[in-house]
């Protein structure tokens, strides 16, 4: 096995012809979406499918292991309808998740989704799986994709939930595979938005949002009625995710907190017990559960913070992934068995290490074959990405922020550098040490890029998360300045060549960095950044969650002013790049046309690209590889001239 998986990945590395210290990467190398994604295999292991990247349009493509010819079944570019997700539902049936942007009452935009299926065995190409029938009087969900269960027992059927009667009130719907024809099994109820079925496929949790309430209910079988599992306000240090049913009906996983810190629950539903599964005394558990294909039993749970980010329980998996281990050097490896056939006996191996983008393999345990398919972005690897470095630091009221640092190539200690701080969105998310397509292209033209895990991000514990709430421009704000000093104190900054971009709230940091500390950051580049609070929460009016968002943001007009970057248009003094989608849903693109205009007003020195039809995530590559490109040309125009 050691010697299969080696050759596998010196195929893997061969096709690496492009990335050469002597010859300059096109940015398309690093902006482009990932040549290769969303590997699986079917259940019987006679086919693989894989989202291929040609130049820019993703194509969902099925290969036949034993005859070796390959079908395409869907193009899509991700710029009007966004291609989000497929699974096997069963040998023949492949479902696919499909986003659109559409308009609301008042200018908002918002997502819906659309289910669709692809059956192999007939010709009938894609259909549209779960839909409105108009002759009962129904009307088509907005979101439609949500599966509630793929019915381990049942081949041809899953549950799936939408509301086609009553708006925001989903029930259940029995769907046939084979005729794509749907039945009701559980009725809607009143502010539930979501249900939860366990193994045996009988919907047993009802998820309940009233305004900042959240309530679970548990069916009972004896009386019928809903009993009330967890209650708790947003934002509480009583809330819990649920992660899944155990075979066993009677046993539910969860995450919730202990000693202030999420961690992995294992909760009797008869009694109300729980067990404490795993913990850890420094970060949050962050990861979720998984069944066994053979067993339908929790084969182990995964997080970011253990070996390979994975504990299996399952004897079988834990066997595989022993052997695997072994045959890869320890400490430069990771691998993720992230598909497997019913049986077990083929799967698809995902392997990568701090220095590189990821390559997928192809494992056959009868014939204990292991053979190399392709790389997730085929011309990077170490020659050109040296990875990233965890550091941490002390913020100016001594708390310690983690972060991660990327350095280019070759860098020598002593050597002082043009540095980029990159804060993430969210903000309540955190950045992570595997490879991402932003610092990896900023480090190979020479940056030092410091991404900050600042206070309000996730992973270190509920009050460190909670310092998000209300905390715009705030604490959070001032801990991204303390990271650039630090690095500048490690003699690795040069402290005249400082900017800062990002993403989302990324975005509103780099914009609140130049309000707040000018003279620390000379420049700030803002994609999809939110610019105006006020604006936020005002435009939430529309939505089911505005009630949370007030919560997050708070409802003092003063305040939220204070705290927006668009109201300092006058004073700022450093230039600004803003790039912003046309269909963005989750941040309007109205933030970063109103600073444009109150910065172009003022006559400063602004930057402003729009994306038409482009959405928050950079879908279309086009989109992706423009902004890239306007990050490095303005960065360095501001910190190389």
């Amino acid at each position: 096995m050691r010697k299969l998986i080696a050759a596998a990945l010196i195929t893997l590395i061969s096709f690496n012809t492009l990335a050469e210290q002597d010859k300059k990467l096109p940015i398309e190398a690093f902006a482009g979406l990932k040549d290769f994604s969303q590997i699986k295999l079917s259940p019987n292991g006679e086919n693989l499918s894989f989202v291929r990247n040609h130049k820019g349009t993703l194509v969902l493509m099925v290969k036949n292991l034993k005859t070796g010819d390959t079908k395409a079944i869907l193009n899509a570019d991700n710029r009007t309808v966004f291609f989000d997700w497929y699974s096997w539902a069963n040998d023949n049936v492949i479902l696919l998740g499909a986003r659109f942007i559409k308009y609301q009452f008042g200018g908002a935009k918002y997502t819906s989704t659309l289910l669709y299926s692809y059956n192999l065995t007939n010709k009938d190409g894609i259909k549209l799986a779960f839909r409105a029938v108009p002759s009962r009087d129904e009307r088509q969900p907005q979101f439609a994709d949500r599966i509630v269960s793929f019915l381990p027992e049942q081949e041809d059927k899953i549950l799936v939930q939408g509301d086609f009667t009553v708006p925001n009130n989903p029930a259940v719907y029995e769907l046939d595979l084979n005729t794509l024809r749907k039945s009701k099994v559980q009725r809607q109820r009143n502010n539930v938005t979501d249900w939860f079925a366990d193994r045996q496929g009988n919907v047993r949790i009802a998820k309940k949002m009233d305004e900042t309430q959240f309530t679970y209910e548990l069916l009972n079988a004896e009386t019928g009625d809903w009993d009330t599992l967890f209650d708790y306000e947003v934002f509480s240090e009583q809330s819990i995710s649920i992660l899944g049913f155990d075979k066993n009906p009677n046993l539910l996983y969860i995450s919730a907190l202990h000693n202030g810190r999420d961690a992995l629950f294992r909760l009797n539903l008869t009694t109300k017990e729980r067990e404490l599964i795993y913990s850890n005394d420094k970060y949050d558990f962050d990861g979720s559960i998984f069944y066994s294909s053979k067993t339908g039993e929790v084969a182990g749970f995964t997080d970011s913070h253990i070996e390979d980010g994975v504990n299996y329980w399952d004897a079988d998996l834990d066997k595989l992934h022993r052997s695997l281990r072994v045959s890869l050097p320890k400490d430069d490896y990771d691998i993720d068995i992230l598909s497997t056939t019913k049986d077990q006996q083929k799967y698809i191996l995902y392997v990568s290490s701090a220095k590189s983008s990821g390559s997928y393999l192809l494992g056959d345990r009868t014939k204990n074959q292991v053979s190399a398919i392709a790389d997730a972005y085929p011309q990077i690897d170490e020659t050109v990405y040296g990875g990233k470095e965890r550091i941490s630091y002390k913020a100016r009221d001594g708390l310690t922020i983690e972060g991660y640092l990327t350095l280019p190539v070759g860098y020598k200690k002593g050597d002082k550098l043009p540095t980029i701080i990159f804060p993430h969105g969210g903000p309540m998310a955190r950045d992570y040490a595997n490879f991402d397509y932003w610092t990896a292209l900023l480090a190979y033209h020479g940056y030092a890029v410091l991404q900050p895990n600042f206070r309000g991000s996730s992973g270190y514990g509920y009050e460190f998360l909670m310092q998000s709430i209300q905390g715009f421009g705030l604490a959070m704000q001032d801990d991204l300045q303390d990271g650039a000093n630090w690095l500048i104190e490690q003699g690795i900054a040069q402290p005249e060549k400082i900017c800062i971009g990002g993403a989302s709230y990324g975005g509103y940091a780099a914009l609140m960095a130049v309000v707040k500390h000018p003279e620390t950051f000379k420049c700030a580049a803002s994609f999809a950044g939110v610019s105006d609070l006020e604006h936020l929460v005002f435009k939430a009016r529309y939505f089911t969650n505005k009630e949370i968002v007030r919560k997050q943001f708070g409802t003092d007009d003063d305040m939220l002013e204070a705290n927006s970057p668009v109201t300092y248009a006058k004073q700022i003094n450093r230039p600004i790049l803003l790039v912003h989608g046309s269909d963005d849903s989750v941040v309007p693109v109205y933030h970063s046309r109103e600073m444009e205009d109150e910065l172009d007003d003022e006559n400063k020195d602004v930057t402003y690209i729009e994306l038409e039809d482009g959405d928050h995530y950079l879908s279309h590559q086009a989109h992706r590889v423009k902004t890239l490109q306007a990050f490095l040309d303005f960065f360095d125009k501001h910190l190389k001239n």
